[in-house]
């Protein structure tokens, strides 16, 4: 957390009940409202840091902990952490999130975007398609895992892609064939950008275990969401 970012950890409504997360306002005290959804290796050091610098572009960004407090390092766990969260579940925490943004203070815009890596990067899909017009923007870093959606028609918000050519998670034809079923989909009055780099999967998380972070590729995917979802939310 750096110290001109007002960050903290907060608890938001969801479904009748309360979910929690942390939440990182920049120094303005104000700005556009962007959820950022964990990996399967839970709400860890790395997805606050990308909450921190979010909010250092001038974002209010809330990364929901979609494992209730549970984070792990080892690959085996966090696929069972994956497997066992119940989609419904986690949409109705990101829909809690989605609703503290908007009604929050702070947030200047009147749609929310999303970000989310691996495992978020399916949620960030789902979380758009389930929406509407409530999220301005989506960007899905190598979605994978349950929530995944199988059809795209509710999407109205622009999204953009960032996969990876060598990822043995996700296989680049599948991406591909991802990319241009959101556009078939979601019809020609939403905007799909995908973008394709020579790294792995992960290939933008520096802490990941699978050795396949890759600085050129994440730094470029880095500023190609940020400017994203400064055009999409301001």
């Amino acid at each position: 957390m750096t110290e001109d970012n007002p960050a903290q950890n907060t608890t938001f409504a969801s479904n009748g009940g309360q979910a929690h997360g942390y939440l990182a306002v920049p120094a303005s005290g104000s700005g556009p409202g962007v959820i950022v959804i964990q990996e399967w290796w839970g709400l860890t050091d790395h997805i606050v840091d990308i909450a921190d610098r979010l909010a250092a572009e001038g974002f209010v960004a809330l990364a929901p902990d979609l494992f209730g407090g549970k984070t792990t390092h080892d690959s085996d766990e966090a696929g069972k952490l994956m497997s066992e969260l119940p989609v419904d579940k986690a949409a109705q925490d990101l829909a809690g999130a989605v609703d503290f943004l908007l009604d929050h203070e702070a947030v200047t815009s009147s749609k929310v975007g999303a970000v989310g890596f691996c495992m978020g990067g399916g949620f960030v899909l789902m979380l758009a398609t389930q929406q509407g017009d409530r999220i301005g923007a989506a960007v899905a870093f190598y979605g994978v895992g349950p929530a995944v959606p199988s059809q795209y028609a509710g999407i109205t918000a622009a999204v953009q892609g960032h996969y990876g050519e060598r990822d043995d998670f996700y296989p680049v034809d599948d991406a591909r064939a991802l990319e241009g079923q959101i556009r078939a989909d979601s019809g020609a009055a939403v905007d799909v950008e995908f973008f394709y780099y020579p790294a792995g999967h992960a290939f933008h998380n520096e802490e990941n275990l699978l050795g396949t972070y890759d600085q050129d590729s994440a730094e470029l995917a880095w500023q190609r969401t940020v400017g994203f979802l400064k055009s999409r939310l301001s």
